[in-house]
């Protein structure tokens, strides 16, 4: 039963940092890629930052240079780290996992099949 949790979200103002964190059971896959993804309200959930296994990372332009992903393997943690925070990053944030594709991991791979939290609510005012 694979089952991820998210936590660390809340409300900051512009400019402002929020770590989210998501402890990830159950999933036993050597290769494999995690994510964060948001949604607003009234917009689809669209994909913020993703990771492998070997670190490798991409991030949507929106986010780029403020927003970290990271993974700590030892304790089946995913982090994303989120500085100068603007109104427009106002949503509920999801992490997901997913095995690795031989063509690498992408956002859109997880809506064809992978594991998601429940969310954690992050507001920028």
């Amino acid at each position: 039963h694979v089952q991820l949790v998210e936590s660390g979200g809340g409300s900051v103002q512009a400019g402002g940092s929020l770590r989210l964190s998501c402890v990830v059971s159950g999933f036993n896959y050597k290769s494999y890629c995690m994510a964060w993804f948001r949604q607003a309200p009234a917009k689809e959930r669209e994909g913020v930052a993703v990771i492998d296994r070997d670190g490798e990372q991409k991030f949507a332009d929106s986010v780029k240079g403020r927003f970290t992903i990271s993974q700590d393997n030892a304790r089946n943690t995913l982090y994303l780290q989120m500085n100068s925070l603007k109104p427009v990053d106002t949503a509920m944030y999801y992490c997901a996992v997913r095995s690795r594709r031989y063509t690498g991991c992408r956002a859109d791979y997880f809506f064809q099949g992978g594991y998601w939290g429940q969310g954690t609510q992050v507001t920028v005012s």
